[in-house]
Protein backbone atom coordinates (compact mmCIF):
# COMPACT_ATOMS: atom_id res chain seq x y z
CA UNK A 1 0.00 0.00 0.00
CA UNK A 2 3.02 2.32 -0.53
CA UNK A 3 2.05 5.37 -2.46
CA UNK A 4 5.08 5.30 -4.53
CA UNK A 5 3.91 1.57 -5.29
CA UNK A 6 0.26 2.40 -6.62
CA UNK A 7 0.21 3.47 -10.54
CA UNK A 8 -2.74 5.72 -10.39
CA UNK A 9 0.05 8.25 -8.20
CA UNK A 10 2.54 7.88 -11.11
CA UNK A 11 -0.01 8.46 -13.73
CA UNK A 12 -1.55 11.85 -11.46
CA UNK A 13 2.07 12.86 -9.98
CA UNK A 14 3.16 12.74 -14.41
CA UNK A 15 0.31 14.55 -15.21
CA UNK A 16 0.81 17.67 -13.16
CA UNK A 17 4.58 17.86 -14.04
CA UNK A 18 3.62 17.39 -17.76
CA UNK A 19 1.01 20.26 -17.03
CA UNK A 20 3.35 22.48 -15.41
CA UNK A 21 5.57 21.83 -18.17
CA UNK A 22 3.11 22.99 -21.06
CA UNK A 23 1.97 25.95 -18.88
CA UNK A 24 5.48 27.79 -18.85
CA UNK A 25 5.52 26.61 -22.74
CA UNK A 26 2.19 28.05 -23.00
CA UNK A 27 2.63 31.35 -21.06
CA UNK A 28 4.17 32.90 -23.92
CA UNK A 29 1.00 32.30 -26.30
CA UNK A 30 -1.46 33.49 -23.76
CA UNK A 31 -2.81 29.69 -23.57
CA UNK A 32 -3.40 27.40 -21.09
CA UNK A 33 -2.71 23.45 -21.54
CA UNK A 34 -6.70 23.19 -21.63
CA UNK A 35 -6.77 25.91 -24.51
CA UNK A 36 -4.00 24.17 -26.35
CA UNK A 37 -5.75 21.01 -26.13
CA UNK A 38 -9.12 22.37 -27.83
CA UNK A 39 -6.80 24.23 -30.33
CA UNK A 40 -4.77 20.92 -31.47
CA UNK A 41 -8.24 19.50 -32.56
CA UNK A 42 -9.18 22.75 -34.60
CA UNK A 43 -5.67 22.54 -36.11
CA UNK A 44 -6.28 18.83 -37.32
CA UNK A 45 -10.11 19.85 -38.76
CA UNK A 46 -11.20 22.82 -38.43
CA UNK A 47 -14.63 23.77 -38.00
CA UNK A 48 -16.15 20.72 -35.19
CA UNK A 49 -18.80 20.79 -32.97
CA UNK A 50 -18.98 21.56 -29.42
CA UNK A 51 -19.69 17.75 -28.96
CA UNK A 52 -16.90 16.62 -31.68
CA UNK A 53 -14.18 18.43 -29.65
CA UNK A 54 -16.12 16.89 -26.21
CA UNK A 55 -15.60 13.59 -27.22
CA UNK A 56 -11.70 13.98 -28.95
CA UNK A 57 -10.87 15.34 -25.28
CA UNK A 58 -13.02 13.19 -22.79
CA UNK A 59 -14.44 16.54 -21.56
CA UNK A 60 -18.23 17.27 -21.10
CA UNK A 61 -19.90 20.79 -22.33
CA UNK A 62 -19.97 22.09 -18.97
CA UNK A 63 -16.04 21.82 -18.72
CA UNK A 64 -15.81 22.58 -22.24
CA UNK A 65 -18.29 25.54 -23.36
CA UNK A 66 -16.77 28.07 -21.05
CA UNK A 67 -12.72 27.32 -22.27
CA UNK A 68 -14.76 28.07 -25.78
CA UNK A 69 -16.24 31.26 -24.69
CA UNK A 70 -12.62 32.69 -23.57
CA UNK A 71 -11.27 31.19 -26.47
CA UNK A 72 -13.94 33.80 -28.14
CA UNK A 73 -13.11 36.47 -25.90
CA UNK A 74 -9.44 36.29 -26.87
CA UNK A 75 -10.00 36.10 -30.58
CA UNK A 76 -9.04 32.72 -31.05
CA UNK A 77 -12.12 30.97 -32.31
CA UNK A 78 -15.59 31.66 -32.88
CA UNK A 79 -18.81 30.05 -32.14
CA UNK A 80 -22.04 29.82 -34.32
CA UNK A 81 -24.79 27.98 -34.77
CA UNK A 82 -24.69 24.98 -37.19
CA UNK A 83 -26.69 26.14 -40.42
CA UNK A 84 -28.34 22.33 -40.71
CA UNK A 85 -29.10 22.05 -37.01
CA UNK A 86 -29.61 25.34 -35.56
CA UNK A 87 -28.88 22.98 -31.69
CA UNK A 88 -25.27 22.32 -32.45
CA UNK A 89 -22.65 25.00 -31.79
CA UNK A 90 -20.08 24.72 -34.51
CA UNK A 91 -16.20 25.98 -33.50
CA UNK A 92 -13.98 27.59 -36.18
CA UNK A 93 -10.53 29.12 -35.93
CA UNK A 94 -10.28 33.15 -36.41
CA UNK A 95 -7.09 34.08 -38.45
CA UNK A 96 -5.58 34.49 -35.11
CA UNK A 97 -6.43 30.88 -34.03
CA UNK A 98 -4.75 30.08 -37.05
CA UNK A 99 -1.72 32.13 -36.62
CA UNK A 100 -1.12 30.82 -33.06
CA UNK A 101 -0.28 27.53 -34.88
CA UNK A 102 3.08 28.41 -36.32
CA UNK A 103 3.59 30.21 -32.50
CA UNK A 104 2.79 27.38 -31.07
CA UNK A 105 4.74 24.71 -33.65
CA UNK A 106 7.50 24.55 -30.82
CA UNK A 107 5.97 22.92 -28.41
CA UNK A 108 6.37 19.82 -29.06
CA UNK A 109 9.94 19.52 -29.53
CA UNK A 110 10.61 21.45 -26.30
CA UNK A 111 8.28 19.01 -24.39
CA UNK A 112 10.02 16.08 -26.54
CA UNK A 113 12.97 17.66 -25.38
CA UNK A 114 12.01 18.19 -21.63
CA UNK A 115 11.46 14.35 -21.41
CA UNK A 116 14.82 13.43 -21.70
CA UNK A 117 13.64 10.32 -23.75
CA UNK A 118 14.11 8.99 -27.11
CA UNK A 119 11.29 9.09 -29.88
CA UNK A 120 11.02 5.37 -29.81
CA UNK A 121 10.44 5.54 -26.26
CA UNK A 122 7.72 8.58 -26.42
CA UNK A 123 6.22 6.29 -28.91
CA UNK A 124 6.08 3.46 -27.11
CA UNK A 125 4.88 5.07 -24.12
CA UNK A 126 2.03 7.39 -25.63
CA UNK A 127 0.74 4.02 -27.10
CA UNK A 128 1.02 2.10 -24.01
CA UNK A 129 -0.74 4.97 -22.00
CA UNK A 130 -3.47 5.34 -24.48
CA UNK A 131 -4.02 1.31 -24.44
CA UNK A 132 -4.24 1.47 -20.98
CA UNK A 133 -6.59 4.45 -20.39
CA UNK A 134 -9.01 2.66 -23.51
CA UNK A 135 -8.95 -0.28 -21.40
CA UNK A 136 -9.99 1.19 -18.25
CA UNK A 137 -12.58 3.68 -19.84
CA UNK A 138 -16.14 2.92 -19.08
Amino acid sequence: MSLDHQLCFALHSTSLAMNRLYTALLAALELTYPQYLVLLVLWERDGRSVTEIGERLFLDSGTLTPMLKRLEANGVVRRERDSEDERRMMIRLTAKGRQLRQRASTVPRRVFAATGCSLQEVTRLTDELQQLRDRIQT
